[in-house]
């Protein structure tokens, strides 16, 4: 469904004036009948009346939850020094950003100056970092005002922001569903309208997994296509920034606003990848999808996928190709082991990464009753520091890493990940690019998966191969399935984010659009379910 048209001169309230994208909300400020402080302050209220607190008992507090730090009295000195640029006109007002004014949330695991950065941790409770990671960097010159810090699983690991050291997050959906994971207090601030954009990381579908729970658009690039410097790192093989919006335009925006080369980080693409925008333009513009080349991949069984879920990937399929698309089944044959590789590279490098929060080098520091060695404050700066996900993952790290078992388990995980590179090599010989679903169910209840790490494991069981190969993958809103959103994933070749912005945005525009009940963290339980019934508009899969 296309976007519709909004008059930029429309008197709008705060609930209206949060609910435009980013892109038409930029306009009305350029325009000059919006100003950036009535916007910052418009999300801030909504943040202060549904987001809640999330360190406070879950039991008690119905909010979404998605913040773990506001910035307001920062975000609106940033907005009123952009509309005092604006009104003063010149020279300066002309070289203002297209997105100046227009506010974000940033991950709680990405640097950030004047803000903490906790990496939803323990460990972290209270670090006020020195310096702001490349990323934040781009959003203050271009004028951005920063919301707040938003919500995560323990230093990213997990798949349903239940792993946080200092509370959960909400799917504004239905309050008693996770917003997925690591990512999702970014996504849940998005789809909840507490902030029309958000930054996320992405090891292995931590931005693409909470775009589907949630409902909205979540950008995983290429490998060293967004700066990773002063991203606190989980996985530095995998990790990567991007953008979580609520169209696939807003995505590239904000991409094209952080992308770029960072001779601060060394595995960043020294090239540009193209005017996204444009892209953008190009795939919502289309008539049909003549001439695309979608890849239905045939080695992903989905026997084990919601039923609903899997009958509505079909019919979205079958869409694509009465839009004129050539849908072609493609063998990738090495992504069942994918899963498998991914759960013994990422925790090698999790056990490295994680060696320096000890206390003495990084951290808060514990210290023993009576006092104690150096290796005794380090034990019990970790062991009371690091959560127990955390602790899983550095132990099977550590065995993976250790004398006579790298070659049979490092080492082998490392073969099979270029066995998935190969594959998509392959693939993309056959077609301009790959769709699956994003996650093989909607939003699953808080506390169904907490305890059971297999089970969240399987939730990466589409993602993980993007990540395995350095290849870019988006997550769009496929519609309805029980009442629940659900994501497509597109995937296309390393360096080629621009197709898949123009192809993003050509399927967005087939999809039914759908938003979430507004007020379901303060309807009474018994009534809940109803309001998300209500909420959901008539089209798409239900």
């Amino acid at each position: 469904m296309t976007q519709p048209h909004h008059d930029v001169h429309a008197e709008l309230t705060a609930d209206q004036l949060v609910r435009l994208t980013a892109l038409q909300m930029a306009e009305r400020l350029r325009a000059g009948t919006t100003t950036a402080v009535e916007l910052v302050q418009a999300h801030l209220d909504r943040i202060a009346a549904f987001d809640g607190d999330p360190r406070a008992d879950a039991a008690s507090d119905r909010g979404v939850r998605a913040f773990l730090h506001v910035n307001a009295e920062e975000a609106l000195a940033d907005a009123a020094e952009v509309d005092r640029i604006r009104a003063a006109g010149g020279t300066e007002a002309e070289s203002l950003h297209p997105l100046a004014g227009v506010p974000v949330a940033v991950k709680d695991n990405i640097v950030t100056v004047g803000q903490p950065t906790t990496a939803a941790s323990m460990m972290l409770d209270g670090w006020m970092s020195p310096y702001d990671a490349t990323v934040v960097t781009r959003l203050r010159q271009a004028r951005m005002p920063i919301l707040g810090k938003t919500n995560l699983d323990e230093f990213a690991m997990g798949g349903s922001t239940e792993h946080s050291a200092f509370g959960i997050t909400r799917n504004p959906w239905d309050g008693d569903r996770v917003p997925g994971g690591s990512g999702g207090g970014s996504a849940a601030a998005v789809a909840a309208f507490l902030a029309p954009l958000a930054l996320g990381s992405d090891t292995g579908g931590s931005i693409r997994e909470p775009a589907a729970f949630t409902g909205t658009v979540g950008m995983k690039p290429t490998y060293g296509a967004v700066s990773r410097h002063g991203v606190i790192a989980m996985a530095s093989s995998l990790d990567q920034v991007g953008p979580a919006a609520r169209t696939v335009a807003d995505a590239a925006a904000l991409q094209q606003v952080i992308g770029g080369h960072d001779p601060l980080d060394s595995t960043s693409l020294p090239e540009a990848l193209g005017d996204l925008g444009a892209a953008v333009a190009a795939g919502s513009g289309r008539s049909n999808l003549a001439g695309l080349r979608v890849g239905v991949i045939t080695d992903q069984p989905m026997e084990g996928y919601h039923p609903g879920l899997r009958e509505a990937f079909e019919q979205r399929v079958a869409q694509l190709r009465e839009a004129g698309a050539e849908i072609v089944e493609v063998s990738c044959p090495h992504f069942s082991a994918a899963l498998g590789a991914y759960y013994l590279i990422m925790p090698s490098e999790v056990s490295s990464n994680l060696a320096r929060f000890d206390g003495v080098r990084y951290g808060n520091r514990v210290v023993p009753d009576g006092g104690g060695t150096i290796e005794q404050v380090m034990a019990a700066t970790r062991a009371e520091g690091f959560g127990d996900e955390v602790k899983r993952r550095i132990i099977l790290g550590t065995y993976a890493l250790s004398a006579g078992y790298y070659d049979a388990y490092y080492g082998s995980a490392q073969k099979v990940r270029t066995l998935v590179q190969r594959d998509f090599a392959e693939a993309f010989e056959q077609v301009d690019v790959l769709l699956t679903p994003a996650s093989p169910h909607p939003a699953f209840p808080l506390g169904e998966q907490v305890d059971d790490p297999l089970a969240m494991y399987l939730n990466d069981y589409t993602t993980i191969p993007a990540n395995l190969a350095g290849v870019p993958g988006v997550s769009v809103p496929g519609g309805l399935v029980d009442g629940l959103p659900w994501g497509l994933q597109l995937m296309a070749p390393a360096r080629e984010d621009a197709r898949l912005y123009e192809v993003g945005a050509a399927v967005e525009a087939l999809v039914e659009r759908h938003e979430p009940a507004p007020v379901w963290a303060r309807i009474p339980e018994t009534e809940r379910g109803v309001a998300r019934a209500t909420a959901t508009t008539a089209g798409g899969q239900q």
